[in-house]
């Protein structure tokens, strides 16, 4: 069914929002104040625009060719100015939902051509092969051969990524490809597939010509040369399937932040410390001593502060923070504590440590939600927020990284 909407606002996914009799109309691709006309979906809550009818003077003409079809991008057409009030403004509310009324620094923005790592599709469609991204709203890959959020590095490879990857999906439709821009070349990893032992060697050569440093595909990996990357001082192996910021631009703002954040503290823990993104920048100053579940993650930190000079000690501990969090008397060696978990955030943690006498600590999200409920509970502990900044590190999406300073 066709219908006439206007655009009231936009949600927290990006997509604009038209109220109806029946409801609210999620609109992607729309802005508030336009007015359009629209093919309804069957279960009446959504909407495909077919003709922007009267558009908004905030409306921009989008930096990808692909932006429309492709569903990682959902809002290249809205200034710049409106698209980063509107990431600050995804965080403002998701504090005032937990009662937190405190001022929000503007979102700080990263640059086009700064991400250095994305997660492809991989899908055979009769007889072709197709690299690319999902398309919006669907299960479809659409080919990719540019991407303006990518690094240069990662977008030159793709064509021959494509090439090189096609004859791993054998009898399979589709696979997962990771691709990770390191300093000794690209990290790829491709789930899904099971290569015959008779195609390493061939990858193994392909992958020297294209600048992979490691290629593994299902649970077959050739190493040409170690991934590497450069944390503070420390040059870090990356073990497969680790964590890692996705735009070292966003880790730089997060990393001085943080450092911040903990003030002239001589002893810091760093809790879900991964690769060690914030411990190397700490121990430039203090003793560090991180906490964190992934055994591989924590011998590369280990490894690498071995071979850094001019830091304090680093110390780690091997611990999952969700089931065994710190109690409130363990954090009494320390002046500050930071935390950076997964999505799900750290509410058992925050719990504890809401009861500590920890004098300074500092949060790490890219979850407004969870964040807000974990700064929830150490508010209600007696500590103050004094700081929220917003970081723009995934361009164009829904998306928002946040760091925030609490004291006591």
């Amino acid at each position: 069914m066709t219908v006439d909407l206007t655009i009231d606002r936009l949600g927290a996914q990006g997509d604009g929002i038209a109220e109806s009799a029946q409801g609210p109309v999620f609109v992607p691709f729309t802005l508030p104040g336009e007015r359009l006309r629209a093919e309804m979906t069957p279960d009446g809550k959504h909407a495909d625009c077919i003709e922007v009818l009267d558009p908004s003077p905030d409306r921009i003409e989008p930096v990808c060719p692909h932006f429309g079809l492709c569903g990682g991008c959902s809002l290249q057409h809205l200034e710049t100015a409106g698209y980063l009030a509107w990431k600050r403004e995804l965080v403002v509310t998701a504090l005032k939902s937990r009662g937190l009324d405190m001022p929000v620094e503007p979102a700080r923005a990263v640059p086009l051509r700064s991400r250095r790592r994305a997660t492809f599709s991989l899908e055979r469609r009769g007889n072709d092969v197709v690299l690319g991204y999902r398309r919006v709203r669907s299960h479809d890959t659409i080919g990719i051969d540019t991407c303006p959020i990518l690094s240069p590095r990662i977008v030159a490879a793709l064509p021959a990524l494509k090439a090189t990857l096609a004859p791993l999906l054998g009898n399979s439709r589709e696979a997962r490809v990771a691709v990770t821009e390191t300093e000794t070349g690209l990290d790829v990893s491709v789930d899904g597939v099971r290569p015959p032992e008779t195609a390493l060697g061939k990858l193994a050569d392909a992958a020297q010509a294209q600048g992979i440093a490691r290629l593994t595909a299902g649970s077959e990996t050739v190493m040409l040369a170690p991934p590497t990357l450069q944390l503070g001082r420390a040059h870090v192996r990356l073990p497969a399937a680790s964590f890692l910021q996705a735009s070292p631009v966003a880790e730089a703002e997060m990393v001085a932040l943080v450092r911040q954040g903990v003030g002239k503290a001589k002893r810091v823990a760093d809790l879900f410390c991964g690769l060690g993104t914030f411990s190397f920048a700490l121990a430039e100053h203090a003793t560090v001593e991180g906490y964190e579940s992934n055994a591989e993650a924590l011998a590369a930190l280990s490894d690498a502060a071995r071979h850094t000079p001019k830091l304090k000690p680093i110390h780690v501990f091997r611990r999952d923070l969700f089931r065994d969090p710190l109690g409130w008397q363990e954090f009494k060696p320390y002046d500050a504590v930071v935390f950076d978990p997964p999505r799900a955030g750290a509410a058992a943690l925050a719990e504890q440590l809401a009861m500590s006498k920890v004098k300074r600590v500092v949060a790490v999200s890219c979850n407004p939600g969870t964040l807000a409920r974990d700064l929830r509970l150490l508010v209600d502990g007696g500590y103050k927020i004094t700081r929220v900044v917003p970081i723009d590190q995934f361009l164009y999406s829904s998306h928002v990284e946040v760091v925030a300073h609490l004291e006591r």
